[in-house]
Order: C-alpha cells, then sequence, then structure tokens
C-alpha cells in the first residue's frame, strides 16, 4: 500500500506543478513508471485509485488523461459518501448545511444574475401548499440548488448539493407531520428570495439561517422525545 500511495503523491504532483494538465495525456504506462521511478504494478494501481476519485480519466485503446478537474466532478465521491449515511446524522448534515447555505443565499444575492432571480421567481411560483408532496420536494431541492449556483462558487455549490439530498427524508417527514410546516416553508423560501431579489446579503443570510434552523430545531426535538 505504501507503494501505492507514493505513486498517487507523485502524480498529485505532476498534476499540481502543471507538468500535467486539465485534459492533457499522461505518458505511456512504461514511460511515466520508468519517469517517476516507479513499478508499473504501483503505478498502475495509483491510476486506479485516482480514476475513482475522477482525477483520471482511462480510456480502453487510447490512455489515461487527467480529468478536466471541476469541483463538481472532483466532489462527487462525497454524494457516493452521502448515499451511505446513517439517519442518525442527519443532523449533522443539517448543521453543516446550516453553516454553508447561509453563505451561499448572502453571495447569489450579490452574485445572481437578473435572469436567474426571475426563473427562481417562477420555481416558487410553481407549487402551493396544497401541490403532489413530490412536486414540493422536487421544487425545494431545486430552489436550494439554484441558489447554491447563483453563489457564483460552484465548490460551495457542489458540496450543498451533496448536503442536501441526505435531509429529503427529514423535510418530507416535517411537512407531513408539523402543522403549517409547508406554509412556513414557503414563505421563507420567499423572503429568502426577495432579499435576493433586493441583494440584501446580510438578509439573505438572515432568513437562510432561518430557515435551516427550523428544520434542525425540529428534528432535534423529534430524535429526543
Amino acid at each position: 500500500m505504501a507503494l501505492t500511495d507514493e505513486a498517487i503523491g507523485k502524480i498529485k504532483e505532476m498534476i499540481i506543478s502543471g507538468r500535467v494538465r486539465p485534459g492533457d495525456k499522461l505518458p505511456k504506462e512504461a514511460d511515466l513508471a520508468a519517469e517517476l521511478g516507479l513499478s508499473r504494478n504501483s503505478l498502475r494501481e495509483a491510476v486506479k485509485a485516482l480514476s475513482l476519485v475522477n482525477v483520471l480519466d482511462v480510456r480502453q485503446g487510447d490512455g489515461t488523461y487527467a480529468t478536466s478537474l471541476a469541483p463538481s466532478l472532483l466532489l462527487e465521491a462525497l454524494h457516493f459518501i452521502a448515499d451511505f449515511h446513517r439517519d442518525d446524522t442527519v443532523p449533522e448534515f443539517l448543521q453543516v448545511r446550516r453553516i454553508l447555505e447561509p453563505a451561499a443565499a448572502a453571495m447569489a444575492a450579490l452574485r445572481m444574475s437578473q435572469e436567474d432571480k426571475a426563473e427562481l421567481g417562477k420555481l416558487l411560483d410553481s407549487v402551493t401548499v396544497d401541490s403532489p408532496a413530490d412536486d414540493l420536494v422536487a421544487t425545494d431541492l431545486q430552489f436550494h440548488k439554484k441558489i447554491a449556483l447563483g453563489s457564483g462558487n460552484s465548490v460551495l455549490a457542489s458540496l450543498l448539493e451533496n448536503m442536501s439530498l441526505p435531509t429529503v427524508r427529514a423535510r418530507v417527514w416535517r411537512g407531513m407531520t408539523e402543522p403549517h410546516a409547508l406554509d412556513r416553508a414557503l414563505g421563507e423560501h420567499r423572503a429568502i428570495h426577495q432579499a435576493i431579489l433586493g441583494r440584501d446579503a446580510d438578509l439573505a443570510r438572515s432568513w437562510a439561517t432561518v430557515h435551516i434552523s427550523g428544520i434542525e430545531s425540529w428534528l432535534h426535538a423529534r430524535l429526543t422525545t
């Protein structure tokens, strides 16, 4: 394993140093192993490991390439981890959302285009408290995704997308069991949207904090009773 780790480190250094740039093809296996002073077996294992986390793209019959190294691509592994979350870790995902989403909303208030702000409003207008549950859930996910993308920070948007999915069931549960929860959630969505429309970063941050804290507090109460 230590030899594989060394091989991973050397390939990583090639990319960081600019020797290999995003989209570049790596030298042939034999040449690269000789250049890095590695056995071909260690190099092969390193390439396999780096392809699993989307750093390298192995194309059968063509060669091995560095990927685009885009944050959304590299953070896909988080989606895999999130899929294996346990119910008792949902509060931790909500804690992370409470830290990140207010920042995203504040950034979106300053950076989101007028067109995207209008699309956000149309999305909110597409549902009411009487809409089917599936539509409400889909709209909720899209609302938060659009704000994260509107932040203009691709790393933040990717993190939030992966943090959001494990909390869906809790949000549905709250909507089904707590009186006026849907009214409150939709109202908070509109308040966040209005703050973004007004380019009021502090207000957008505050409403996003209220919004996430509400579900977090509700879930905590249910888990401790």
